[in-house]
């Protein structure tokens, strides 16, 4: 093997390593895009009649929707979670897991009150009691620390004001 071939070897060589350490910091940085933290949740200001406000976190991603505020030991004070569901229903929720009682407000597409449940009791044992269904259907559910609807004089068929907080 003469000297310009082994020159050649080594100059492909040193090349497929540059190429696969460059390969291997993409993989990296993309590996870090879908496996780092998740931006901070969307918060949701609901306006009640009364003017109280709750900051709402929303339930957007599928383990926010399975377990909510399971596993919380509290909620901050006007604070709660919003869930919206993909379409109009009869949805229904369970507090296992939770560490508090809450209050639950089903509302509809227009925003409106359809159903108010107080001190909906948290739940450590199977099997675990569902709440709801709404006796009309419901898009959106808020859960909120227990005694909210009180100090916010909820009452059904109230509207309710949404602003996503940037």
């Amino acid at each position: 093997m003469s000297a310009s071939q082994a020159q050649a070897g080594d100059r492909e060589q040193r090349n497929k390593r540059i190429i696969m350490m460059v390969l291997l910091a993409l993989l990296l940085m993309s590996a870090s895009v879908f496996l780092g933290e998740r931006k901070e949740s969307s918060i949701i200001v609901v306006t009640f009649p009364s003017g109280i406000q709750l900051e709402a976190e929303v339930a957007d991603t599928p383990e926010k929707l399975l377990f909510g505020l399971a596993f919380r030991d509290t909620l901050p004070s006007n604070g709660g979670m919003l869930y919206i569901f993909e379409q109009n229903g009869l949805h229904r929720l369970t507090t296992r897991e939770y560490r508090f009682p809450v209050d639950m407000l089903w509302i509809d597409e227009s925003h409106h009150v359809v159903h108010m449940l107080e001190y909906a009791e948290p739940c450590s044992k199977d099997p675990c009691p569902f709440f709801g269904p709404p006796p009309e259907p419901a898009r959106y559910v808020i859960q909120a620390e227990s005694g909210f609807i009180q100090k916010a004089k909820v009452a059904k068929d109230d509207e309710l004001k949404y602003t996503l907080r940037m």
